[in-house]
């Protein structure tokens, strides 16, 4: 039985392997690009870089176009964030930078 406990333990881990290349191959280059800027910018912390854009966001006036942008990437943000916590991960391990 412990031994079962072990099979189980490595299938686990390997699943969550999977699932982690598999997430890292399905990012967009905004995306990986999000990944980059917090690794390099904002010390491998998504809180920074979440609050950096939604004060850019508060400001009056903006760029309509820009504002979309901003609001595409919070969300972008909040899944990849989600995604780390989930698999204990930073995906900056995983993404080539440059």
């Amino acid at each position: 039985m412990i031994k079962s406990v072990g099979n189980k333990n490595k299938r686990g881990k390997t699943a969550g392997r999977r699932a982690v290349s598999n997430f890292v191959k399905g990012l967009s280059e905004e995306q990986r690009m999000l990944v980059v800027l917090k690794s390099q910018l904002y010390g491998g912390s998504w809180a920074p870089m979440l609050n950096d854009l939604r004060n850019r966001l508060a400001g009056k006036p903006y760029i309509f176009k820009l504002a979309n942008r901003i609001q595409d990437d919070i969300a972008r943000i909040e899944e990849m964030s989600e995604f780390e916590k989930e698999h204990n991960i930073d995906l900056a391990d995983y993404v080539d930078l440059p």
